[in-house]
Order: C-alpha cells, then structure tokens, then sequence
C-alpha cells in the first residue's frame, strides 16, 4: 500500500451565522483566554477572529495550513491553536470537522 499524495485541497468553509457567533464566544471566554496566554507564556491573548481549516500536508503547504497563514505559523506575535471538539460540537459545527484559531500575543506595558 503505498502513500497518497494530495496536490490540491479545497481549505474553504463557510459557517453558518449562529455558529460563527456561538463559536466565537467560546474562544473569547475569560477562562479559555487565560489558558491559551498561560500556555504561551504571555500574559495576555486576544482572538483576531481568523480561523482556517487544517489541510494535508503537501509540496504546497509544508506546514498543513493553507498558504495565507503561514505567516502567523512564523510570527512570535501569534499562536496557532486546535479548536476544541467539543466548542465545535457546542456550536454545532460538523463541516468542517477541525478548525485552528490564530490568537495575538497582547504585550502589556
């Protein structure tokens, strides 16, 4: 059996209003923010409301995201988080089934 190699994946998706909305409260509750920023080492994070969908890994995208976010996969100001099933499962997102959020590293004075 050998490898399966993909040259293009379609990373689109639309959510539908309501779930778009209930899932942005959960990745905005103070307690889940305190979390992501403890894990980041930071003591402050804030959600930029950028969300994108997990793709193959391939020649085109080495880092299993689509191209345009590569630039916060490099970016010491942003962290890349799996959203968690059962905020999805909440918000009653099913398609897709993995989604990332992008969060900014808020430096405080």
């Amino acid at each position: 059996m050998g490898l399966k190699i993909i040259e293009n994946f379609d990373a689109g998706f639309t959510l539908a209003p309501d779930a778009k909305m209930t899932l942005f409260e959960l990745l905005t509750t103070g307690k889940f923010i305190a979390q992501i920023s403890a894990q980041a080492g930071v003591r402050k994070v804030e959600f930029t409301e950028l969300l994108f969908q997990p793709v193959p890994y391939s020649k085109k995208t080495p880092k299993g995201m689509p191209g345009e976010f590569e630039a916060y996969y490099n970016s010491d100001e942003h962290i890349i988080i799996n959203v968690p099933p059962n905020f999805m499962f909440q918000a009653k997102i099913f398609k897709p089934s993995r989604l990332c959020a992008i969060y900014r590293k808020v430096q405080e004075n």
